[in-house]
């Protein structure tokens, strides 16, 4: 019984300790913060653990930048019907997203996305969020 108890507490420890190990948004963002981007996609990284998307969207003084949007991993984003092909380079898209927390990077997490013409959508619908 001693054994088990033991083995137990000896799991549970690694499993804390390997979930504590993925990064914290709130580290990396502004989680308090939201931006909108308006712009051109140039690049979409459909990978994981996190796929990214690549704009190029004005910054907050309206100069132009290639931001890098971090969105969820295949596997949450192919079970709300997102695939590789679902954005193409040129899209014309608006992102809704959470800032880093370094000033003058261009990086944020994705809240939402909307491709106007066509009314593509992601993070309205229940369970599509970043985790």
């Amino acid at each position: 019984m001693r054994t088990i108890l033991v083995t137990g507490i000896a799991v549970a420890l690694l499993a804390g300790t390997a979930a504590y190990a993925h990064h914290s948004y709130g580290a990396t963002y502004d989680v308090g913060k939201e931006i909108k981007l308006q712009g051109r996609l140039v690049q979409f990284v459909f990978r994981n653990p996190h796929a990214f998307v690549h704009i190029e969207a004005p910054d907050q003084n309206g100069i132009v930048q290639r931001w890098a949007v971090e969105w969820s991993g295949t596997t949450q984003l192919g079970a709300s019907g997102v695939t590789r092909e679902s954005l193409r380079v040129g899209d014309e898209i608006t992102i809704l997203a959470r800032p880093s927390r370094v000033a003058g990077e261009y990086r944020a997490l994705m809240v939402t996305l909307k491709r106007p013409v066509d009314g593509f959508t992601w993070g309205t619908r229940e369970g599509e969020r970043v985790d």
